[in-house]
């Protein structure tokens, strides 16, 4: 930006060091965290966020026009009445669906019997739970769970009202409309509710965000009486509750990044102990569902890309696994569900999506989908016995499509295509899959959308994505709000990094630990290509990441400074070193299988010293930079970001803009709204195309 504008807040500087290894790292600004967090109350920290978040506001408030003409067009692209297709489960239908100008669902259900149920609502269509309500009068909002009983009279569902994650959980009587007096604080994920309805299964977190027990509340019993059905020892491992399709079995998991640990109770019998399936051991990761009379597993036993198995219901230990599907270099299983008649297994070839149905008889075959590059994947399927299969479909160019098939006929049915009603026409678009050679060799995909009319000559700006961890793949789908910097000429791009699994697991294991720097070298080895190649040039490029892609961020930032025009780190996990070094925070035990433990090792230690962002910030000029924050985020604290920022200033030699944006009542995913995220993205794209020189500054 060139406007004038005030003077940008320098964090003081306080003496604090660490030693590790024989190693010393002074950190002048580790007194940004607060030593009471989760509760962030120091006046010296909130002043200094206050006074970011004012200059962020100095510094966009000449381009607010800019900013709310991206958002209008952006919220013009929005169906103001967006429901879903609706979805059976036993008696009833169910739906979630918007009211124009609300940021937040209503849920409704209304009965099967009725005529023409499956197509919507009917007269007999009652709300079950009113979002827009519940969030009124509240800063942020968020539902994280909603479960119907099995006689479905009785409703529980969760809320989070600060970003936190940390979610409360009620009951509700849909016979009349009244909530019980069960409450229970402290939960996340699923409640899953016993046969008869007269309890359900929930998780609870520690005081350090950890998910860790598994509990049984008896409806109208004290909750402090509730009782421990499982709980987990280990601190690097998260616990997690779910259901077989068949809802006979309650799905106890416990796991890290690379194990997993599954145990099972009969959901007709939810006093009973669980049964172990098969016992943890490093890097063996497995899941399990149910049908008739043997359970499915997908595991990975055998080949790193998975095989599916089966055993018998009465022993489920793996010296009674059985192979389904074998596992092969090609085919990456990546998901499943069973259902009364078949299996549906989600598979990922060359990057490429594929669902595989598999018959009563062990035969299989492939469903056709249109396009030759595309993302699908299985969506909500609640029904036992069925002979239908609801799927969600998309590319870079067709918008979200639902689809049943009709495993029957072998058809697809096209049951809602996402609406854009400002106006859309695929044809001025083209969807392209590069493969760009990194410096080792490696063949590294990028997906690239754009307008028909715009040149692949250098000249056109580039908006290039990734995130690469996790082994989290980064599908290549429409976006409505992408057309804004479409339809302003640029040419979008995510690139499919090491890291992620887009690949293959291979893919994954190639991006983390010792080879997590390959991630950053492929981004940008990306980006080179796409300027050789005419897509783009140097200085042209924005990018951008959140969370682990935020760390991202910082890791090219600081290798290849030249490229970029404009970087929007949100939430970025920026200072890895220091928050791997302190296992008192909430996720850092779990996450050493993913970034190593420094603690133990020195040569781990001087791994991630040797690309942690903010440890390898220096002295030069860099471009400009946007960072976002949540104060409550338990996933990438809020002082991570703040620290990168107050660092930065002291290190950069250039007028170039650097912003810090901290959501004070919100978490890792930013505003809640749907509309207030949407605004989020707009003076994100405002960002980029002022400090690319892109609109009159």
């Amino acid at each position: 930006m060139t406007e004038s504008r005030p003077k940008p807040p320098l964090a003081e500087r306080r003496p604090y060091s660490i030693t590790h290894h024989g190693v010393t790292i002074e950190d002048p600004w580790n007194w940004l965290r607060d030593p009471a967090y989760p509760t962030v109350e120091d006046a010296d920290v909130l002043a200094y966020l206050t006074a970011e978040n004012e200059y962020f506001e100095a510094a966009m408030g000449p381009h607010q026009g800019l900013i709310d003409t991206l958002f209008e067009e952006i919220k013009a692209r929005q169906q103001p009445d967006l429901s879903s297709v609706p979805w059976r489960r036993g008696e009833w239908y169910y739906q979630w669906s918007y009211q124009e100008g609300s940021q937040y669902r209503v849920w409704s259900r209304w009965p099967a019997a009725d005529a023409r149920a499956r197509e919507g609502p009917t007269d007999n269509a009652r709300t079950i739970l009113d979002e827009p309500a519940l969030a009124e009068g509240v800063e942020y909002f968020r539902l994280g769970s909603l479960s119907v009983g099995n006689g479905g009279a009785l409703l529980v569902y969760s809320t989070d009202t600060d970003g936190s994650e940390r979610y409360r959980m009620v009951v509700k009587d849909l016979r009349i409309g009244e909530m019980l007096g069960d409450e229970i604080e402290g939960t996340i994920g699923n409640a899953v509710w016993a046969a008869d309805d007269a309890s359900f299964f929930y998780t609870v977190l520690d005081d350090n965000w950890r998910p860790w027990q598994v509990r049984r509340h008896t409806l109208g019993q004290p909750v402090d009486e509730d009782a421990v059905v499982y709980e987990e020892t280990d601190p690097g491992f998260f616990v997690g509750l779910s259901l077989t399709t068949s809802r006979e079995y309650v799905v106890i998991g416990a796991g890290d990044h690379v194990t997993s640990e599954v145990r099972l109770i009969g959901a007709s019998e939810p006093g009973a102990s669980p049964v172990l399936v098969s016992a943890r051991r490093t890097g063996h990761e497995y899941s399990v569902d149910h049908q008739g009379e043997r359970f499915v597993i997908r595991t990975n036993d055998t080949h790193k890309n998975a095989r599916l198995a089966t055993t018998p219901v009465d022993d489920p230990s793996e010296g009674s696994w059985v192979s389904l599907v074998d596992a092969s270099d090609e085919h990456y299983i990546t998901g499943f569900k069973a259902f009364g008649e078949f299996i549906a297994v989600e598979e990922r070839v060359e990057g490429l999506d594929h669902i595989r149905l598999i018959d009563g008889d062990g035969e299989s075959f492939y469903i056709p989908f249109p396009e030759s590059t595309y993302t699908v994947g299985i969506e909500t399927n609640l029904e036992f016995q069925t002979d239908t299969l609801r799927l969600e479909y998309t590319s870079m160019v067709t918008p979200s499509t639902v689809f049943d098939y009709h495993v029957d006929t072998k058809e697809l049915e096209v049951r809602k295509v996402q609406q854009v009603p400002s106006g859309y026409e695929a044809g001025d678009y083209v969807t392209e899959r590069l493969m760009a050679v990194a410096r080792d060799g490696a063949q590294v995909p990028v997906s690239v959308v754009r307008r028909r009319d715009t040149p692949v000559d250098g000249s056109a700006p580039v908006y290039l994505y990734g995130y690469g961890a996790y082994g989290h793949s980064v599908p290549p789908s429409f976006s409505t709000t992408r057309l804004s910097l479409l339809d302003r000429g640029f040419i979008f791009a995510i690139a499919h990094i090491r890291g992620g699994d887009d690949l293959g697991y291979h893919w994954y294991e190639a991006g983390k630990l010792d080879r997590r720097t390959n991630t950053f070298n492929d981004f940008v080895d990306v980006a080179r290509h796409l300027v050789e190649t005419g897509y783009g040039s140097e200085g042209r490029i924005a990018i951008a990441g959140g969370s682990a892609g935020g760390q991202l961020m910082g890791a090219v930032v600081n290798e290849a400074r030249e490229l970029w025009g404009a970087v929007a780190a949100h939430v970025p996990f920026v200072d890895v070193l220091n928050t791997m070094l302190d296992d008192s925070l909430p996720l850092t035990p779990i996450e050493w299988p993913e970034w190593g433990n420094p603690i133990e090792d020195r040569d781990v230690f001087e791994y991630i010293r040797s690309y942690s962002p903010y440890d390898q910030l220096t002295e030069g000029e860099y471009p400009p930079i946007l960072v976002t924050a949540g104060l409550n985020d338990p996933r990438v604290t809020y002082w991570e970001p703040a620290k990168y920022v107050a660092k930065l200033r002291t290190m950069k030699r250039d007028d170039n803009s650097l912003l810090l944006k901290t959501n004070m009542g919100a978490g890792h995913g930013g505003k809640s709204g749907r509309y207030d995220r949407l605004y989020e993205v707009a003076e994100e794209y405002a960002f980029i195309l002022v400090n690319m020189g892109l609109v009159d500054s």
